[in-house]
């Protein structure tokens, strides 16, 4: 029997919440005080947003279901337990899918565009092509996960390639590298399993962590250096510039651990990072103006 906490983990329900998250803080950074506020926009915003990340993710565990039963970590999703059919998976994917952008269509075109570029990417090239074939897939796959700041700036703003989506673009690019490859890490025995050939399980433990460095420096130069692309005051210097400092002494300690656990504080902290890099420019905007107006 098909219970909520499957489809919870049908629709990967945690990633769908950073993706909204995520497109809030776009959809903030993108709002002007010239602008009407309009409650009704953006919870049609949001449910477009939540449709389309909740179809894709659920798509991908339907098209990845013969890998996914030869994982550990992945016996939990319903597909592989038996309780949703492959068919009732898909058609309830591809609904969740149809539903969501034609939301994101009456928001505005371009919108549009972003997810559906967002699901073309992650579900056909990434699914498809680069995961199962190569080491690096993670690179070129961060581009589709990199996109949901941009599509929330997109919704009150159309101008995508200025500085502000740019940095929002670059934050969860560079972002995704070490999350995604200390996970890999910590599974790389059963990514084997399930014929996903991660960077860890092609070149090792230590290579991978060479590799991470660099998505890393890159990622704590980019967030010292976000005042040239977005609004900044305290909350830049409050929680921008200290999760800078933590990214380097979590990675230096990850770095040089032996013991199995010590993915996990490098994780968070990249997680927690991400959102502090998203939401200070978000606060740093909309702080002052608010006094003012108070």
């Amino acid at each position: 029997m098909l219970k909520a906490s499957d489809l919870s983990i049908f629709f990967k329900m945690s990633i769908v919440k950073f993706v909204v998250i995520s497109a809030i803080a776009g959809y903030g950074i993108a709002f002007t005080v010239e602008q009407s506020f309009d409650i009704f926009h953006l919870i049609r915003f949001l449910l477009g947003t939540f449709f389309i990340s909740a179809g894709s993710l659920s798509l991908n565990q339907v098209q990845e279901v013969a890998n996914d039963t030869q994982m550990e970590r992945t016996q939990i999703r319903p597909i592989v337990k038996g309780v949703l059919s492959r068919r009732s998976g898909f058609a309830i994917s591809i609904s969740f899918i149809t539903v969501g952008l034609a939301i994101l269509y009456g928001i505005n075109p371009v919108t549009c565009l972003i997810g559906t570029s967002i699901i073309l990417m992650y579900n056909g090239f990434y699914t498809m092509f680069w995961k199962k074939n190569w080491a690096f897939a993670a690179v070129p796959g961060a581009v589709p996960g990199a996109l949901p700041g941009v599509l929330g700036y997109s919704a009150l703003n159309t101008d995508i390639f200025s500085p502000p989506p740019i940095y929002l673009f670059l934050v969860m690019f560079l972002w995704q590298m070490p999350h995604f490859w200390s996970l890999a890490i910590r599974y790389a025995d059963d990514y084997k399993r399930g014929s996903f050939p991660v960077l860890p399980a092609v070149v090792g433990e230590g290579r991978t962590k060479y590799h991470i460095s660099f998505y890393v420096w890159a990622y704590v130069l980019l967030g010292i250096m976000s005042p040239f692309f977005v609004d900044y005051s305290y909350a830049y210097f409050c929680l921008v510039l200290p999760f800078c400092v933590l990214m380097v002494w979590a990675y230096l300690r990850y770095w040089n651990a032996t013991e199995q656990k010590a993915w996990l504080p490098f994780f968070l902290i990249t997680n927690f990072s991400m959102l502090a890099f998203l939401f200070a420019p978000l606060i740093d905007r909309w702080i002052p103006i608010l006094f003012q107006v108070s």
